[in-house]
């Protein structure tokens, strides 16, 4: 690929983006190359767990608006089709997580807040930075920033655009953990393993029916997790997990 690097090992898929002259900002086609992906990894069963990062110690510096009319698209079908990649990768029904080191901002910080997980290093920095340049939020950070910090401070980090350490990201709930640069591999690569070892079509579901929350009653979240459960029992990692169990050992997970 022209801007992406993608490496798969034991079932972990990891993305870079990489375009480090430019601090990971993506352009035309580092948009489609991710969607491409996305897709890619949704349609193979051996691909468990989805970690997103950058090359050159930044995460994304958001969109390359150098980049604009390299396409000649009208402006809206561009931003369909970037809106498109970050719907495919909020679709995905695999975990995703985030590495982030150094800067995210505007598309690059809402790519990241679009993850299942997020793990930052103590020197990353996060910005809607998309005031500054003149524009509004896009990526799907309307939708999903204040799920995660609540209305008001939405409101705050979008219409002030400030930039924020990963301590504050942290206390305000904008990612999961903080770590030692040092230790941001190693630590990603731990999650990563665990859920590449977990139940593939059981996850799947919690994904999806946590991603639903917000927008379902509580008797249909109930009966979603009903017919969930359901379809666990008729499968084999489900039988799988109770002979481990017995047998006190860990269980082999195979999807099926």
């Amino acid at each position: 690929m022209e801007t992406l690097l993608v490496d798969r090992a034991e079932g972990v898929v990891t993305l870079t983006l990489n375009r480090p002259d430019k601090k990971n900002a993506a352009n035309g086609v580092m948009w489609e190359e991710l969607r491409q992906v996305f897709r890619e990894v949704a349609e193979r069963p051996e691909d468990r767990v989805l970690v997103i990062t950058g090359a050159g110690g930044a995460f994304c510096s958001g969109a390359d608006l150098s980049d604009l009319t390299a396409d000649n698209l009208h402006f809206l079908s561009r931003m369909r089709m970037i809106g498109d990649t970050a719907l495919t990768l909020h679709r995905l029904a695999k975990p995703t997580i985030a590495k982030v080191a150094g800067v995210a901002a505007g598309a690059g910080c809402n790519l990241a807040l679009g993850c299942d997980l997020i793990v930052a290093s103590d020197e990353a920095r996060f910005s809607e930075i998309f005031a500054r340049r003149g524009l509004s939020v896009d990526f799907g950070g309307s939708w999903v920033l204040p799920r995660l910090v609540g209305l008001h401070k939405a409101k705050e980090l979008a219409l002030l655009a400030d930039i924020i350490s990963a301590k504050e990201a942290l206390d305000i709930g904008l990612v999961n953990r903080v770590v030692p640069a040092g230790e941001l591999d190693s630590f990603v690569d731990d999650w990563a393993r665990r859920l590449a070892a977990g139940p593939p079509l059981a996850l799947s579901m919690t994904k999806t029916m946590l991603n639903n929350s917000f927008a379902v009653s509580m008797d249909q979240a109930l009966e979603d997790e009903a017919r969930s459960q359901a379809v666990n029992f008729s499968t084999a990692d489900t039988a799988e997990a109770m002979a481990a169990f017995i047998q006190k050992r860990e269980p082999n997970f195979q999807g099926r």
